[in-house]
């Protein structure tokens, strides 16, 4: 998610004299701050941390390890490619979209903030290091210039030039305040990258493919989104309390048509103590989970490259999270950070961590380390029990609903919650499998698309809600299931979306509450949901969808600007039953 730049709270010097000691092979001064990579439960310039909780990477380091001779690809606002921490694994491919040079300046410091944490160089005295410190890296400033044909060349269309990464780290996310009907005309740029992203995933690298890594979003408990030319604030108002969502995420990540792509590997972000990062979007279509960090005011973030100097960036004078790297002699040029944080940082470690499995075995394709990463990773916040909320349904009962079970096991063994997807990276154990895999996945098929078109009404304020039937032939062991649906309703944000398969397994893919916005009553047409909570299982059998009105009008949805002031939406309940038009299901699987 890109995150802009902000000063945050002084933090105590006297830390530094209690650091725990570093066990990675560097010698890299804020390397032992790089909670992320080795957390030992020590201070990282803000508060102590929980030993355990990080990417696992110390025997894969320890082997040597470190991303040789993979390439990856930073879609971002551009990188200081002369940052003297990157500039030894620069390699030919950049483009500053603005200029057609091969420059891609970096305004913020996002995009540098990011090449850093995926691969800035490791035992040359400077800074810290990447979690893949030998990879290789390209840049896009395509934040800056966000067209059609822009977002085709930083994706590897044509495959030449920057076809050649094996990883496209894409720290950005968007977010909608309605569903996007990705059949409609205006959807046809949607279309033609998903045929890139396939086309690249696969046929790239001949034919090792490459995979797409994308922050799921920093919008748990509010977002910012423009209607016409006005950008609004948008936050939930629940029991007559603001920024009240029931404990529910405000902006669900399946929302995001592009984060609904098989194509895209999503992540949500953990913080430095094993939790759930506090601003972290998550949802059903959320396959992993990295570290992220937290804003410094109250956790650790990730100390990671910055912009050059004290001028600009994340660490300027005035920025007294870093004042320490400054003071004590740590960072005195002011080349690094430790307020990195956000869904950037987590897509940024996994990237990092995808180059370090690809580099443990490069005959390998990207479908099969994309497997491996599933069939490693490791529950997190193992006693999270998900959310239930209450309400008085239509009855005038009260009532409850589950809205985000706890962990699950699925049928084919593989554990999965929606805010963590199935688990924490696990490097070294991703990389051990990885070194004792001879043979990759068969070829991926993907099916047609199976309809139903028999209009069913959606009860108002009911648990049972509405359900119906699609019996699916396909013999496939699954690695995504993707769901399009029509649905007439006044009010979005009441629905919750099932799915459950043949075996049982029961996936939210959009939790209630969310902060949609209906628009002059017009039905939602074609919108598009992924799950990734069936990997592994069959899709053959009888799948079963429910729809799910969790609201009898006690919940809003509030926008702010400072043009408009404070708008109320959906204020009454919905006069009249909602109805699910039809829908659809498209399996990804071998």
């Amino acid at each position: 998610m890109y995150i802009k730049k902000t000063l945050l709270s002084s933090c105590l010097l006297g830390a530094f004299s209690s650091l725990a000691a570093d066990n990675l092979t560097n010698s890299d001064p804020l390397t032992p701050y790089q909670w992320h990579l080795n957390n030992t439960g020590q201070n990282s310039f803000t508060t102590d941390t929980v030993a355990g909780k990080d990417l696992n990477l110390l025997n894969t380091d320890m082997q040597g390890i470190r991303g040789d001779g993979v390439t990856v690809t930073i879609i971002d606002s551009g990188i200081e490619l002369s940052h003297p921490d990157l500039v030894n694994n620069v390699t030919a491919g950049s483009l500053n979209l603005l200029t057609s040079t091969a420059t891609p300046t970096d305004n913020t410091g996002h995009g540098t903030a990011v090449a850093g944490i995926i691969a800035a160089q490791a035992n040359n005295n400077i800074g810290g290091r990447g979690v893949a410190p030998q990879a290789n890296i390209v840049g896009f400033n395509y934040l800056d210039a966000q067209s059609t044909s822009n977002w085709l060349q930083s994706h590897g269309m044509p495959l030449t030039g920057s076809a050649n990464s094996r990883v496209y780290n894409q720290s950005y996310s968007s977010k909608p305040a309605l569903f996007t009907n990705v059949d409609a005309e205006h959807a046809l740029s949607l279309q033609l990258k998903e045929r890139v992203m396939q086309q690249v995933s696969l046929n790239s690298n001949n034919s090792l493919g490459a995979l797409f890594v994308k922050s799921a979003g920093n919008a748990f408990y509010q977002y910012t989104t423009f209607i016409g030319d006005t950008q609004f604030q948008v936050f939930p108002y629940e029991q007559q309390q603001q920024f009240n969502n029931a404990g529910l995420p405000f902006h669900n990540a399946n929302l995001s048509a592009d984060n609904a792509s098989f194509w895209n590997m999503l992540v949500s972000a953990y913080n430095a103590n094993g939790k759930l990062a506090s601003y972290s979007s998550v949802g059903a279509n959320v396959f992993l989970t990295a570290p992220g960090g937290e804003n410094a005011q109250s956790q650790a973030g990730i100390v990671t490259t910055d912009i050059s100097g004290c001028n600009a960036g994340f660490n300027t004078i005035d920025s007294t999270t870093d004042n320490p790297l400054q003071n004590t002699g740590l960072d005195s040029h002011c080349d690094a950070t430790a307020a990195m944080y956000g869904t950037s940082a987590a897509a940024a470690n996994t990237s990092g961590a995808i180059a370090l499995v690809m580099s443990a075995n490069p005959q390998l394709d990207a479908r099969t380390i994309k497997h491996i990463l599933a069939s490693t990773a490791r529950k997190l916040d193992a006693n999270n029990t998900g959310v239930d909320i209450n309400f008085t349904d239509n009855y005038g009962d009260a009532t409850r609903y589950n809205a985000i079970p706890g962990w699950q096991q699925n049928a084919a063994g593989y554990n999965f919650h929606t805010f963590y997807g199935l688990g924490a990276i696990d490097v070294d154990a991703a990389v051990t499998m990885a070194q004792n895999t001879t043979s990759s996945l068969p070829a991926l098929h993907i099916s047609n698309w199976h309809s139903k078109n028999t209009p069913l009404t959606i009860p108002d304020a009911n648990v049972n809600g509405v359900q119906d039937t699609l019996a699916i032939t396909d013999n496939l062991t699954i690695e995504a299931v993707q769901l399009k649906l029509s649905i007439d309703h006044a009010r979005m944000r009441d629905l919750a979306i099932e799915l459950i398969s043949p075996s049982g397994t029961r996936s939210v893919l959009l939790s209630p509450r969310t902060g949609l916005i209906n628009a002059a009553d017009t039905p939602v047409q074609n919108a598009l949901l992924l799950s990734q909570h069936f990997y592994g299982e069959s899709a053959a059998g009888q799948w079963k969808i429910r729809l799910i009105d969790t609201d009898n009008g006690t919940s809003q949805t509030l926008l702010y600007s400072e043009q408009t002031g404070l708008l109320s939406m959906n204020e009454t309940n919905n006069s009249v039953d909602g109805t699910l038009l039809s829908w659809s299901l498209r399996f990804y699987g071998h």
